[in-house]
């Protein structure tokens, strides 16, 4: 055991002691009151930091005291306080490019895979992004798999990111915190049969999970377990599981509210059912909305946008294959409906996102490219006004690529568009009806087609600039913009 180990557990040992003493224990058994002096659930026998609370236990240096009570966690010799990276040992404290941050966690000395040069990435068109890495789609869900959807979650304990990803066969669970290292942590396999259709969102430390697979119910997933994988990849078991529905095409989470909504349900005619997710590991049904047709998608926010009429309600925008609904959903037992709005050459009303905010609604219509022969095309509404929606301009892109999920970072929407990859659109003067593409990376290299081929979904909300792809033919990439 290193010294600086030593000392701890000396220390820990005497603060112990001094403990017993205060309380004025003896030989005896603890009294009942004391056994678990922070009330975190852990015995004081047991508890790796007796006098804060921490359920998890985490301890980064495994030296026996818990990160919460541990002044130097990598045990490098440099207190966290003057630590440049606190949970990586660097005792000589490297800054290469002097930035404040230690070279051992610094992401600027991350190098992708395969840098964008002269246009390509591996073989992989590309302007702006770079290709990290990639796990092949037969790695993650095993031979005859397709990608699906996907999504992410940071560890707020360590700041690791994960990519959790959905094939026909099961959820796969990557770390993706060093990018151009993914390491492919576990699955999850389908609760009944495979089915091409999963799809997965997180709320408060869990994955939910859902298939179009008969009978497949909605899975939980704690991802806190993925700390202390011993030996990757392990076939993992849910935690729980919610069977109000059977299958159901998508799941959506609003996580102000802890209230999950699965869409495309075998139950209220394919409308929202509505699941209290606020216990993860105990969902509860909290009824669903079914006076509207088949939603296909939807997101739910917390509203805070221009309409005043509509502070601090829940609302859900619907994706309905024929229209998008606005629906207010803020009494579980009395959702009603605001408004709705439909546009000229409607193929399929597929999936949208708010802008932040919450002024315009950015839509995708999956089929509008094969029905009507157009390019990549992204619907803009002006949602100033719930009651009164109103159409505010298209966006064209440069390919016949069909468009699928698209999400609103700031002044950029990522939209993945199957055979085309990602696309990154600048909309900054969206007001002023401009969008203009910014950078993009071809995941599917064959052909930029108007077919079902490709990236299907992106994750671009990682505070570190790691966006996930999740691809149908090609599994999992990950890419960051070049910049970077």
């Amino acid at each position: 055991m290193k010294f600086t180990a030593l000392c701890k557990s000396l220390c820990l040992t005497i603060f112990c002691s001094l403990i017993m003493i205060f309380y004025g224990c003896s030989s005896d058994e603890p009294s009942s009151t004391n056994t678990d002096i922070d009330s975190d659930g852990i015995a004081n026998t047991l508890d790796n930091c007796m006098s804060v609370a921490n359920a998890d236990q985490l301890d980064t240096d495994n030296d026996g005291m818990g990160n919460v009570c541990d002044d130097d966690d990598d045990d490098d010799g440099i207190l966290d306080a003057d630590d440049n990276c606190p949970l990586f040992p660097n005792p000589n404290q490297e800054d290469a490019d002097n930035d404040g941050i230690g070279d051992a966690c610094d992401d600027s000395t991350i190098v992708p895979q395969f840098p964008c040069i002269n246009g390509f990435a591996n073989g992989h068109p590309c302007d702006g992004f770079d290709l990290m890495s990639q796990i092949p789609i037969d790695v993650l869900g095993g031979a005859g798999a397709e990608g699906n959807d996907s999504w992410g979650w940071t560890d707020p304990e360590t700041g690791n990111e994960y990519a959790l990803i959905g094939t026909s066969t099961n959820a796969a669970f990557v770390d993706i915190t060093d990018p151009s290292n993914p390491i492919l942590l576990g699955v999850l396999p389908t609760a009944t049969s495979n089915s091409p259709w999963r799809d997965i969102k997180t709320y408060n430390n869990h994955a939910f999970i859902v298939s179009e697979a008969g009978g497949h119910g909605m899975q939980v997933f704690d991802l806190t377990r993925l700390r202390n994988v011993a030996n990757p990849p392990e076939t993992f078991t849910a935690d729980a599981t919610y069977t109000g529905f059977g299958s159901a095409h998508n799941i959506v989470i609003n996580e102000d509210s802890g209230f999950a909504y699965a869409v495309g349900s075998d139950t209220f005619g394919g409308g929202p059912h509505f699941v209290n997710i606020q216990n993860p590991t105990s969902p509860t049904a909290a009824g669903g909305y079914a006076d509207d047709s088949y939603s296909h998608d939807a997101q739910v926010v917390t509203y805070n946008g221009p309409d005043s009429d509509y502070t601090g309600r829940e609302i859900l925008i619907g994706s309905n294959e024929n229209e998008v609904v606005i629906v207010d959903v803020t009494d579980k037992s009395n959702p009603t409906q605001v408004s709705t709005i439909g546009y000229d050459n409607i193929g399929y009303t597929h999936q949208g996102w708010f802008t932040d905010n919450m002024e315009y609604f950015l839509l995708g219509d999956e089929v509008d490219e094969i029905n009507f022969g157009i390019n990549s095309r992204t619907v803009v509404f002006d949602f100033n006004d719930l009651d009164n929606p109103i159409f505010h301009m298209e966006y064209l892109g440069p390919t016949a690529a069909i468009d699928h999920n698209g999400y609103v970072v700031g002044n950029t929407f990522y939209v993945a568009n199957y055979t085309a990859g990602v696309r990154a659109i600048d909309i900054s003067n969206l007001a002023s009806g401009i969008m203009t593409e910014t950078a993009f990376i071809d995941t599917y290299i064959p052909d930029d087609n108007t077919a079902f081929n490709g990236a299907w979904n992106i994750y671009p909300f990682f505070e570190s600039g790691n966006i996930v792809v999740s691809d149908i033919d090609g599994g999992l990439y990950i890419v960051r913009p070049s910049s970077q």
